[in-house]
């Protein structure tokens, strides 16, 4: 079970301190987002990871919100595949934007086409979008062959059966068969959280409810969820595939923060890890 972070934090032009930062704290792997690898260019990423001896976890699409991007990150996974990239995390669209058919049809396209060249695709279930809540998550899994689940702490969190409540465990046991990879991160909720998620999810989207939606993300141990019971959870239904921390909205100090989170999850995972 390898340990990954993100470079959601550094911006195209800080490509080389997002990796050299991940490899610093110790961490396995990194995750980065497609429009990073275009900017910086995929010679350029391959070479850090390979300087800073990391493997590259995943790959995070772009927003699929028109036909036109659905097509371009087909048109990107021969690259990707070529970066020795793992994982394709999908980004479905914004809520209330299309209708299910089409976003069956979209990941069929993607999900066949990364297969064919040997990367894993995965669904993103993710706040305002199409892809929330479990029944949904369900429904998009059944109907395209070869999808799998990047399963997310945070995002499952308002969602769960035990929401207010900090264990998020119900959504890997639900979903323990389909799970490919995970997100970590915690919520610290504001006042209203749940009238939030309600109007994200009905495609109401207030721009302070989005904001502060958004904002509660927050670093490991700072918020609600219990990662203690993740930890064991993940444990429990036999997941050994890769782990991402996704810290993203600390911009101040991101080695400390990569640093602290590392940490913080290495020491609730048992000791022989």
């Amino acid at each position: 079970m390898g340990l990954g972070y993100t470079t959601m934090m550094y911006d195209s032009t800080e490509i080389e301190a997002g990796i050299s930062d991940t490899a610093a704290c110790q961490y396995d792997g990194v995750e980065i987002g497609l429009e990073k690898v275009r900017e910086a260019g995929p010679d350029r990423v391959a070479d850090l990871v390979e300087e800073y001896d990391l493997e590259c976890y995943c790959v995070m699409s772009e927003w699929l919100e028109t036909e036109a991007a659905v097509e371009r990150v087909v048109d990107d996974l021969d690259m990707l595949s070529d970066l020795g990239v793992n994982n394709i995390g999908l980004l479905p669209p914004q809520r209330n934007r299309q209708d299910d058919a089409t976003v069956e049809e979209w990941f069929t396209l993607l999900a066949d086409a990364a297969t064919d060249v040997g990367v894993t695709p995965l669904v993103h279930h993710h706040g305002a979008t199409h892809v929330e809540r479990d029944d949904e998550i369900r429904q998009l899994l059944d109907a395209v062959d070869g999808l799998e689940l990047l399963w997310d702490t945070a995002h499952y969190y308002p969602y769960g059966d035990n929401f207010p409540e900090g264990d998020v465990t119900d959504g890997i046991e639900k979903f323990a068969d389909d799970i490919g990879y995970v997100h970590l991160k915690d919520v610290s909720p504001p006042t209203g959280f749940d009238e939030m998620r309600d109007s994200l999810s009905a495609g109401d989207f207030h721009l302070d409810h989005v904001i502060n939606y958004f904002r509660s993300f927050t670093d490991l141990g700072r918020g609600t969820i219990d990662f203690e019971a993740v930890s064991e959870t993940l444990d429990d239904v036999g997941y050994d595939g890769d782990i991402t921390i996704e810290i993203e909205n600390q911009t101040e100090k991101p080695l400390v923060h990569a640093k602290e989170n590392y940490d913080y999850w290495r020491d609730i995972r048992p000791k022989e890890d």
